[in-house]
């Protein structure tokens, strides 16, 4: 009998054991891909749980306004010769847009990058290598994004902007905070499609009904630069956007808004406070 007690204790220490590693990895692991519930109403998406993780980060996927501002991204890990077309659009339609790159962006598309730049268009952070930043520590996560911002800096003369997006839309709310503590301000998106496929392209048709369905004020757009469906549907959307009403404005313009907002009820305040010492 003792001995079978000693056994059946040994047996549950083991159990215990494994019980808390898995536990502790699974803490480790645990990561989210950045996905919304789409509408076509034309309101803002869904996001469930995850505006909880986001809040208090500097992360966004929408703006909160009942303006009707869109904020156009594309994420731009390689090009296969559509980009430069889709500047093209851009620049006849005279709209900013922000460019989230990788290293190898960098490295491979000196000249394209430079024309992004020059255009006046912003490039924003999507990590070196491409990783899941949940996977990283901050150590590793500040090489990732020091190395983007150094080797733009580098190729352009100019200082990146804090804007940064995940690669895949992979985070978790650590990961969020740690791209917060190296100053960038994270973007994930409110409209999306199946676009990055570029073995499964549609035609321009599907792409602007993907696109326009989903608008709604606020919406911060992201497209990806390898699409010829977006390289069709973009001046449709553009100009079918604005005869809706619809302003298009970049990412640097995105939290200058909200602080001006911010100062402005200040001062709202501070005159309502005088006025109160006044009487």
């Amino acid at each position: 009998m003792i001995k079978n007690k000693s056994v059946t204790k040994k047996t549950l220490l083991v159990l215990n054991f494994i019980l808390t590693m898995f536990l502790f990895n699974s803490q480790k692991v645990l990561g989210y891909g950045f996905g919304f519930s789409r509408n076509d109403n034309h309101t803002t998406p869904n996001i469930g749980f995850y505006k909880e993780i986001l809040d208090g980060t500097d992360s966004y996927y929408v703006k909160e306004t009942q303006n009707k501002e869109l904020y156009l991204t594309f994420d731009a890990g390689y090009d296969n010769g559509v980009l430069s077309k889709i500047l093209d659009v851009l620049n006849e339609k005279n709209v900013k847009a922000t460019f989230f790159v990788t290293g190898d962006f960098l490295i491979r598309e000196e000249e394209l990058t430079k024309r992004i730049a020059l255009e006046g268009h912003i490039v924003g952070n999507h990590t070196w290598t491409h990783k899941n930043i949940t996977k990283l520590s901050f150590l590793e996560l500040k090489s990732e994004i020091e190395k983007v911002e150094n080797a733009y800096q580098n190729l352009t003369g100019k200082t990146m902007m804090k804007f940064f997006r995940p690669p895949e839309g992979e985070f978790d709310r650590k990961s969020l905070e740690n791209v917060q503590k190296l100053g960038y301000s994270t973007f994930f998106w409110s409209i999306a499609y199946r676009d990055w496929d570029t073995k499964g392209q549609k035609g321009g048709d599907y792409g602007y009904n993907q696109i326009m369905r989903q608008l709604h004020s606020g919406a911060i757009i992201l497209l990806h630069t390898v699409s010829e469906d977006n390289l069709e549907a973009l001046p449709r959307v553009i100009d079918d956007a604005r005869s809706q009403g619809y302003v298009f404005k970049n990412l640097d313009e995105f939290k200058k808004d909200e602080t001006n907002q911010d100062f402005i009820l200040f001062l709202l305040h501070k005159k309502n406070y005088c006025d109160i010492l006044y009487i």
